[in-house]
């Protein structure tokens, strides 16, 4: 089975233009099969204040109304779809930009929630295997936004860590994919506020270990979570660390590996 990357890189990384371009140069460089998966960044919130758009969070999570639709919808399949594409080429990557509406490429329903009204956010239902297997098999990365739709015309906003597992939940039917979740921090850690506690690899067992003993960050227990169920879904491997160090997150010398066994 060939190897296909699928990595998502954090927001914050977005944020930066100087670690932006190098990662990109670092992901240009990368051999084989790969798929690029961004989130926001600040640049929706600043622009919605720019505009008088007021965002409302629950539990981190954006309330999309329809202003705010648009307006993630600009900057996430427009100006940072776009902008990561052309340094792409710039670096002699072929790439293409996708929204879940261009080519069917990522099916989804709006969110429906006993007691929040999260509005136009999506939950994916389908991946469209053919068209990415096709993309790919001409040599081309994709680099997919964070919105979907729902084939009835409706855009919808859609969590980037859940395109991320769930492309490559989709293609490790043709894939041995590796998901590599790249952000600001080295790894898991031990300790939040120390890079240099690192855990090099979780499995089940030791992660119960760790929940119970209360010994992790509260905010990477979902991305945990979303690793062993993208690893139980087909999944080859999981790697989480930081987007300055994709070569070696790559080369399995960084970051925390997330392993059945």
């Amino acid at each position: 089975m060939e190897k296909l990357y699928v990595i998502k890189i954090g927001g914050n990384i977005i944020d930066d233009e100087q670690k932006l371009e190098s990662f990109l140069k670092d992901f240009a460089a990368l051999k084989g099969y790969k798929i690029l998966v961004h989130g926001g960044g600040k640049l929706a919130t600043k622009l919605a204040a720019q505009l008088g758009v007021e965002q409302q969070m629950i539990d981190g999570r954006r309330i999309t109304d329809a202003e705010t639709l648009k307006i993630v919808t600009m900057v996430y399949a427009g100006y940072i779809n776009k902008n990561i594409v052309a340094q792409l080429q710039a670096n002699h990557c072929n790439a293409i930009g996708l929204s879940g509406a261009d080519g069917n490429s990522i099916l989804a329903h709006k969110r429906q929630h006993p007691s929040i009204d999260y509005g136009f956010v999506g939950d994916v239902d389908a991946v469209n295997i053919s068209l990415v297997h096709a993309l790919l098999q001409q040599q081309v990365a994709i680099v997919a936004a964070p919105i979907t739709h729902d084939q009835k015309g409706q855009l919808l906003n859609t969590n980037a860590d859940t395109i991320a597992q769930e492309m490559a939940r989709s293609m490790s039917s043709l894939y041995q994919v590796e998901l590599i979740y790249s952000f600001e921090k080295s790894g898991v850690l031990l300790d939040a506020n120390d890079d240099a506690t690192v855990i090099s690899k979780i499995n089940p067992g030791y992660y119960s270990e760790l929940k119970a003993k209360e010994l992790i960050f509260a905010g990477m227990i979902p991305k945990l979570d979303n690793a062993f169920a993208a690893l139980q879904k087909g999944v080859h491997k999981v790697i989480i660390g930081k987007a300055e160090q994709l070569t070696q997150l790559v080369a399995g010398e960084a970051g925390t590996a997330i392993q059945m066994e």
